[in-house]
């Protein structure tokens, strides 16, 4: 006997509907499964075997082929499992086929027949509203995960003789209701208050927050890179629901979801060691996944130590900070992953770290300092915006009465200022300043008379590429927006002019 039912393959961040086909046939008891499954998906023979014994159901002493089609695309991962289970139940006569038509099984199971957790459920979930499917089922621990997505009955199967029970109408599964419970306050690692002095370098750092620009913290050991890099989170506008989404579908694809936080609702702050892999940075593997770049979409990519990374690894940053997606391209295909990110380097002067620190002597040669800010290409710096000193702090600052300003007072200054961008960029696919091409720049960024000439003097002392004069313009336009005004002029284009680097390294 032939029968059928629905699951579904992820395919990058996407998601492909899988048709799982089992045939019962007479011969010698075997249990075979084609269709490019890895070995998770082979060894779901034996979990499905046990799950449906252990459930009270029947497992037949016959020749089963299981076919999940197409048959032309790879299928891995354990969330087959259910499908498969029922389609053998349904070959069976357990119930009418008629019944699992236009539903879909997704979860893996135990031996015990309970479900667990599943990677990758919110993107097959959305797969299945797009097919027209409007009724899924998931394991129950999922079930927060993939009720965020509208129009689907989301269905939170906690055991398979549970959805046996449901399918032949002994029992019933309500569908699981999204959380409308008030969510609770976002916790951060790092306020602004807690970090004394370094006023201009937080000044820096909010305008990089208010238009998603990029920055690099250069200065001497213990001067308060690291801190700063991770209290700019903190000050990051709130996430909108379709970038909260955004994220959430990347974690859950990479298995990163917690179970009690189904939606990522703050943004992503991702800080690898400098010992990462290409693959680990830029996404990839033999089955591309995605890597810190993308874990790190709409949030922040703090790399610490920055020359110390791997030459070809920042090199393979320098086309996701342009155009805010990776493409990794295999044998078998292709698959993009969205990596708009905002990039905040820290790195010392020289290997020593106190080239510009007055305090105390550098024992470094010109030569190894020559060699160590080579480390970064030219093209590479030319992509980020906001280059900044980040000098020794002062015992009179350390020790100082007055409380610097919190996170939050900037925060409301940031989104006020992003705020202005989303009316702005109504109607186009741009969320702030940095993602502006040229053409947006020639439109959004009038400069006044008397600040042409400032731009005109920095390109020619500065020799700004192209690039950076449209950075620096970008850059102008953010200062603007946080003093509220509609066009570029003398003090915000000098201001922007002065987070640009003196010297080309």
């Amino acid at each position: 006997m032939l029968a059928k039912a629905l699951s579904c393959a992820v395919v990058g961040l996407d998601s492909a509907l899988v048709e799982v086909e089992v045939d019962l046939s007479p011969g010698l008891p075997s249990f075979q499964i084609v269709g490019l499954p890895d070995t998770a998906v082979q060894e779901a023979r034996e979990r499905v075997r046990a799950a449906i014994k252990n459930s009270g159901g029947r497992f037949p002493a016959n020749r089963i082929t299981v076919n999940l089609a197409p048959a032309d695309l790879k299928k891995e991962g354990p969330s087959y499992d259910l499908a498969i289970a029922i389609g053998i139940l349904t070959a069976t006569g357990s119930f009418d086929p008629a019944v699992t038509a236009k539903r879909l099984f997704l979860g893996e199971l135990s031996f015990e027949g309970s479900t667990r957790h599943t990677q990758g459920i919110l993107p097959m979930v959305m797969a299945a509203r797009d097919h027209g499917i409007r009724e899924v089922f998931v394991p129950e621990v999922n079930a927060a995960e993939a009720s965020l997505v509208s129009d689907v009955d989301v269905l939170p199967v906690s055991t398979l003789a549970q959805l046996v029970q449901h399918l032949i109408g002994a029992g019933t599964i309500e569908p699981a209701q999204p959380n409308g419970a008030h969510p609770e306050p976002l916790a951060y690692g790092a306020d602004m208050s807690d970090i004394r002095g370094q006023e201009h370098v937080k000044r820096a750092l909010e305008v990089a927050a208010a238009g998603g620009h990029n920055v690099l913290l250069s200065g001497p050991p213990g001067s308060g890179k690291t801190l700063l890099a991770r209290a700019l989170p903190s000050i990051l506008p709130q996430m909108e629901l379709e970038e909260a989404l955004e994220a959430t579908k990347i974690y859950s694809v990479s298995g990163l979801l917690p179970a009690d936080r189904p939606l990522v609702r703050q943004r992503p702050f991702r800080s690898p060691h400098y010992t990462v892999s290409h693959a680990g940075l830029v996404g990839g593997g033999q089955w591309p996944r995605p890597g810190e770049i993308s874990l790190a979409h709409r949030g922040v990519l703090f790399l610490d130590e920055l020359p110390e990374f791997s030459h070809t690894g920042l090199e393979a940053l320098r086309q996701p900070l342009e155009d805010g997606v990776v493409t990794i391209s295999r044998a078998h295909g292709s698959v993009s992953f969205p990596a708009k990110f905002m990039l905040v380097g820290a790195m010392n002067p020289c290997p020593c770290g106190f080239a510009s620190d007055p305090a105390r002597e550098c024992t470094c040669t010109q030569h190894s300092i020559q060699r160590y800010q080579r480390r970064l290409s030219g093209p590479f710096l030319d992509r980020i915006d906001i280059h900044v000193e980040v000098p020794r702090v002062e015992y009179d600052k350390l020790t100082g009465a007055t409380k610097p300003e919190s996170s939050a007072s900037i925060q409301n200054r940031v989104e006020a200022a992003r705020a202005i961008q989303t009316q702005r960029f109504a109607g186009v696919r741009l969320t702030c300043n940095a993602e502006m091409g040229p053409k947006e720049v020639r439109e959004y960024c009038p400069v006044e008379p008397a600040a042409q000439a400032l731009v005109k003097a920095a390109v020619q002392q500065l020799h700004l590429s192209a690039r950076a004069f449209h950075r620096t313009l970008k850059l102008a336009r953010t200062i603007a927006d946080l003093a509220g005004s509609e066009v570029l002029g003398p003090a915000h284009v000098a201001e922007a002019i002065q987070y640009r680097p003196r010297a080309t390294v």
